[in-house]
């Protein structure tokens, strides 16, 4: 019986030596995501706040702007060198800079956004409309439309994406001569 209980214990011992063990390991790094504009398609930039908003050019006329008159600015867009996700830019709507007790013609003035179709150019009924506004202190619910921007290969910039924003004069019986308006629009990037 003695020689029983000790091959008993021989034989427990043998069974627990076998062990092994196996791990996994991920590391998690946060992409990049940055949208630049321009008013030439050439020179990009970052314009992060209303204050600093691209100045754009709509012709040779914005200083002498006439009733029932509509004129165009080209606005390009992309995400910047060393951006590694796409997403979607989408308008934010305008706002109009008013001084204390100075009128303007922002009630006055309607305006209409269109995405350009690649090689295209600025102008009347061209391209798809992104986002509109009855004047220059709204943007007209139901006309909103997202872009889709997208990532640059290997660390580039990704291709522009131009946008065409035409406004228009209201009649001489609401757009009153000699005032001065500056309307800022803003558009929001999300990434994903």
């Amino acid at each position: 019986m003695a020689g029983g209980l000790v091959l008993g214990v021989g034989a427990a011992v043998t069974l627990a030596a076998w062990n092994d063990s196996e791990f996994a390991q991920g590391t998690f790094t946060a992409g990049s995501f940055n949208v630049q504009g321009s008013n030439n398609g050439t020179d990009y930039a970052d314009h992060e706040a209303a204050g600093g908003g691209l100045k754009l050019t709509f012709g040779n006329v914005t200083d002498n702007l006439s009733a029932n008159e509509t004129v165009y600015a080209s606005y390009w867009l992309r995400l910047a060198k060393g951006s590694t996700t796409g997403g979607t830019l989408q308008p934010a709507g305008v706002t109009v800079a008013e001084a204390a007790g100075v009128s303007d013609n922002a009630d006055a003035i309607s305006y209409v956004i269109n995405q350009v179709p690649a090689g295209g150019s600025c102008g009347p009924g061209v391209g798809t409309q992104v986002a509109s506004g009855t004047d220059l202190r709204s943007q007209t619910a139901g006309t909103v439309r997202g872009v889709p921007l997208v990532a640059g290969a290997n660390g580039a910039e990704g291709p522009a994406v131009q946008l065409c924003i035409a406004v228009t004069a209201g009649d001489e019986t609401a757009f009153d001569q000699g005032l001065s308006t500056t309307a800022t629009w803003q558009f929001d990037a999300v990434s994903g």
